[in-house]
């Protein structure tokens, strides 16, 4: 059996950090926006006639092996942790060699390890008979990175990962809503421009000292976060009518509270970068994730996303990344090895 399974990076465009449990309930309203992006991250699995499991990273250049009669191993595994305690998750009962791989660059800030994650737990769920329903793929995503990166994970990465497209995603006490947002994605595309820093993410933004200090009753941070709540909010209705206007003033205005919220979202270079795209055309910056590195999109004056483009041409360390709105989320194909 052969088990081949895809799933998008995003873009975030408002919103991050406060998916975080529990800092949204605290924030009545709490809500972030982000679309998804044609940067896949892929999964394979291929099954085998003796016990033995395989895993190997093709970005990464790492692989290992191991077998049935280890698996308990997995559950403390350091080589390509998340995979393996994925698979120790699971519990497969068959051999396999599994391969993964992302088209996002490294430390993007892309989403590429919650991408991931959602690629081989609908690759892993097919291989175990399709244990779980669709809607556990999220909560199990987060329960596994969680025990990864050994803090509190944030949720939004995984919506746009399963389901693609534009998104508005809802955190209330009694859970968590992904709204589907109708919105003019060929505009959105036009005006759009992300970049590769060269430099990949470097924890920009420490999320769980600033967990740590939001439930500590930091003043100041609570503003914050009302801050970006509203900013989310308030993109989520300029979009849904296609206000461009409107889209573009929030985005700017928005920028400023992620600052405020960790001033090392940015580096010197990337602030360079900034300057240099909001002098050929860009009207507002969006450092992608966690900061600190990795990518940044630019909202552009409308018919001047070329121009952006054009003012990297001679930045050799920065890629400008060739990306499409990705409508579709996880997908999960069986292929018989007859047909290979």
């Amino acid at each position: 059996m052969i088990i081949e399974s895809s799933a998008p990076t995003r873009v975030d465009l408002a919103g991050g950090t406060i998916d975080i449990p529990p800092l949204f309930l605290f924030h009545e309203g709490a809500a972030t926006v982000n679309f998804a992006v044609d940067l896949m991250a892929r999964c394979r699995i291929e099954t085998r006639n003796d016990d033995k499991i395989i895993l190997e990273s093709i970005d990464r250049g790492v692989s290992f092996e191991t077998s049935l009669d280890k698996f308990a191993e997995l559950k403390n595994e350091p080589r390509l942790e998340l995979l393996a305690k994925l698979v120790y998750f699971f519990k497969p009962e068959t051999g396999f060699k599994m391969i993964t791989e992302s088209e996002a660059p490294a430390g993007a800030g892309l989403a590429g390890s919650s991408t991931l994650n959602i690629a081989c737990i609908g690759a892993l769920n097919r291989l175990v008979g399709n244990r779980y329903a669709p809607e556990r793929f999220i909560p199990i995503a987060a329960a596994v990175e969680c025990q990864v990166i050994r803090v509190p994970t944030g949720y939004q990465d995984y919506y746009s990962a399963q389901y693609g497209g534009v998104s508005a995603i809802h955190f209330r006490a009694d859970g968590m809503e992904r709204e589907e947002l109708a919105i003019d994605t060929e505009t959105l595309q036009k005006r759009v421009v992300v970049i590769y820093t060269g430099e990949p993410r470097n924890s920009g933004t420490n999320n769980w000292e600033i967990t740590k200090r939001h439930i500590d009753g930091d003043k100041e941070l609570f503003d914050i976060f009302e801050g970006i709540r509203d900013s989310s909010l308030a993109l989520r209705a300029a979009l849904l009518e296609n206000d461009w206007t409107a889209v573009g003033e929030i985005l700017k205005t928005s920028y400023p509270h992620r600052k405020r919220l960790s001033p090392n979202i940015t580096t010197p270079h990337m602030d360079l970068l900034i300057e240099k795209a909001e002098a050929n055309g860009a009207i507002a910056t969006k450092v992608c994730g966690a900061g600190g590195g990795g990518c940044i999109a630019f909202f552009c004056e409308e018919g001047r996303k070329a121009d952006v483009e054009n003012a990297f041409a001679e930045e050799y360390e920065v890629q400008v990344l060739d990306w499409k709105l990705c409508e579709a989320g996880l997908t999960v194909n069986e292929i018989s090895a007859e047909a290979v």
